[in-house]
């Protein structure tokens, strides 16, 4: 295999904006994603990203004090944009009375109090941490945060990106000034990024969504849903895209924090195995299939507003995995699971996937865009 060179990439903007080397950004994953999943990406070329939606402000300022020290490249930080929930107690109730059985079945009581399950939305106090640390990109999930607070971020020097699940998405984000665009299709693992639609039936895949985001906007364009080998990364560059982001494929190194059941399942999983489903979270999102998904969903009217469907899933979750059982975890995957390499470190892998794209790429002309 020959050395990877800057020059071999058709499309060299976003490696030029975000200071990069190989056009792979590695998706956040609140819950797997950790701070050594980021660095190895980073140190390897890639754009490795942290995930700090599921943490509070210490454990972010923990888990970048540990990246600080130990790489000088490019980091992407990454915050949901969602809207605080407001509590409906009958609809919590119902949601509550829906998983009594299964409470019961694992011995566990209806009645406790359920534990807080809270994801924070980008705020004021995320903002000054985004101030202090500085990274050189900061994503955003579910749109974007208010003016006040884009113009803090822009204001340090960050790049911004968020993702766009349809053309309409990819404009506005455009528009609100993100410096590169996420286009993600359908077949992405974890929560869908929409936050102009909410009809999952209309939803689009990948590689419908990337050529017409690309003709849409002026921005660079990253791929992202399908993508786990060279040939999704060969076939976005094709379509337009400047890069691609890859989640489920880094789900299979060492450095994630992944519990056993959902590796298994990953490992096992084939084309069709995985659903978009609201009941773990209360907001769509792709994973595999399991007991909770066809018997509560996949996608159910009971469940509460995201994100406080996952505190009365959060006992059966904790029971299931102690016994060995993926019943009741969230187990995110896309939907080509099975075409990603397997237990290679994150940074090996970065390198294999860009050395394999490479080696398929040289006969695409250079991008016009």
């Amino acid at each position: 295999m020959r050395e990877i060179s800057l020059q071999d990439w058709p499309d060299r903007r976003v490696l030029d904006l975000f200071g990069i080397e190989i056009p792979i950004i590695q998706a956040p994953m609140a819950g797997p994603g950790t701070p050594e999943l980021a660095m190895a990406v980073s140190e390897a070329g890639g754009l490795g990203s942290l995930p700090c939606a599921q943490l509070s402000l210490d454990q972010a300022r923990a888990a970048l004090a540990l990246i600080g020290p130990c790489t000088s490249r490019s980091i992407n930080l990454n915050f949901f944009c969602h809207s605080a929930a407001t509590p409906d107690a009958a609809r919590s109730l119902n949601w509550r009375a829906r998983l009594a059985p299964y409470y019961i079945e694992l011995g566990l009581d209806p009645e406790a109090a359920p534990p807080s399950t809270d994801r924070r939305p980008f705020d004021n106090a995320y903002c000054e941490l985004v101030e202090t640390y500085r990274p050189t990109v900061v994503s955003f999930h579910f749109g974007l945060p208010s003016s006040e607070l884009l113009e803090r971020v822009k204001a340090i020097g960050a790049k911004v990106i968020s993702s766009a699940t349809t053309v309409a998405e990819a404009r506005w984000l455009e528009d609100r000034g993100c410096d590169a665009i996420i286009a993600m299709g359908l077949e992405a693992g974890g929560h869908r990024g929409n936050f102009l639609v909410a009809d999952m039936s209309r939803q689009i895949g990948t590689f419908a969504l990337v050529p017409q985001v690309v003709d849409a906007v002026k921005v660079p364009v990253i791929a992202a849903g399908g993508i786990a080998d060279a040939r999704g990364i060969v076939a976005a560059f094709a379509l337009g895209a400047a890069a691609v982001q890859i989640g489920t494929a880094y789900l299979f190194c060492p450095e994630t924090k992944l519990a056993p059941v959902h590796l298994e399942a990953l490992n096992g999983a084939v084309d069709d195995d995985t659903m978009i489903t609201n009941v773990f979270t209360g907001r769509p999102a792709r994973g595999i299939v399991n007991r909770v998904m066809r018997e509560q969903g996949p996608l159910s009217p009971v469940a509460p507003t995201f994100p406080l469907a996952a505190a009365a899933l959060a006992p059966l979750k904790a029971k299931s995995e102690a016994a060995g059982s993926g019943d009741f975890t969230n187990l995110w995957s896309g939907q080509a699971a099975r075409l990603a390499p397997r237990s290679l470190p994150a940074g090996q892998l970065t390198r294999l996937l860009a050395r394999q794209a490479l080696e398929r790429l040289p006969h695409l002309p250079p991008s016009a865009h």
